[in-house]
């Protein structure tokens, strides 16, 4: 797969990209700047922005880490977005995801779209007990 935009290294980033970069370094303890963030430098404004969000969303809460990782690797699978499988796999491992766990994360995924689009065929009507009063 070809990049529709330059990524942008260390040594041709603005003084507001290396901001981000560094920042990105600090948080997750290493020096690796992924392709992602290389790509979305070319709109710094865009990066700093992506990077606050997901900074936010993907820190401390009332869901495990490894939890918010496996959700995201199922969204991403979800909307065919191959490099955030991997990446977020890639991450979920790092924080402790075992083998046991993500074949069960893969069966979850598997059945869900499964489901989802046998409901969806099928138009089923959504049980008044699953709404919301």
């Amino acid at each position: 797969m070809m990049a529709t935009v330059s990524l942008i290294s260390d040594d041709t980033a603005s003084a507001e990209v290396l901001a981000v970069f560094n920042d990105i370094r600090a948080t997750r303890g290493t020096d690796f700047i992924n392709n992602f963030w290389r790509a979305l430098a070319n709109d710094p404004a865009l990066l700093a922005a992506t990077w606050d969000r997901l900074k936010h969303v993907m820190g401390s809460g009332t869901l495990d880490p490894l939890v918010k990782e496996m959700i995201y690797v199922a969204v991403s699978a979800a909307n065919g977005c191959e490099y955030c499988v991997h990446s977020h796999t890639a991450a979920a491992r790092a924080k402790g995801m075992t083998p046991e766990q993500y074949g069960e994360l893969l069966s979850v995924i598997g059945i869900a779209m499964q489901t989802n689009g046998l409901v969806n065929a099928l138009q089923v009507p959504i049980d008044p007990e699953f709404k919301k009063d």
